[in-house]
């Protein structure tokens, strides 16, 4: 059985992946501007949003029996760049593979 609120997690992740990438030159170029902008709290927000979906995609996997790794690695990574934008790129990679797992939907190990 495949969950939707996997595959709808893994197309933000995904979102969330190109949000992480701009927000590079997003930040950099504000920190050269005057800086008062507060532009880098909407890829937080971003970010916090993806925290949320993950778990929720967790849940839904654990109760149909499918693999949690791709939302226990999008909870991982999302939390990442939640903390700090200095993991951003760590957070790329563990989104990307996440979005690979939560695509694919194998049934967890030990289920019928």
């Amino acid at each position: 059985m495949k969950s939707k609120m996997n595959t709808w997690t893994a197309i933000f992740n995904i979102f969330n992946c190109v949000m992480l990438c701009m927000s590079w030159f997003v930040v950099f170029s504000e920190a050269f501007t005057d800086g008062t902008t507060n532009s880098g709290d909407f890829f937080y927000f971003v970010t916090w949003i993806g925290v949320v979906l993950n778990v929720i995609a967790f849940y839904y996997a654990k109760k149909l029996n499918i693999s949690v790794t791709g939302s226990v690695l999008g909870i991982i990574g999302s939390v990442l760049s939640g903390l700090s934008m200095a993991f951003a790129f760590p957070s790329i990679v563990l989104l990307i593979i996440a979005v690979v797992f939560q695509f694919l939907q194998k049934p967890a190990k030990g289920a019928n």
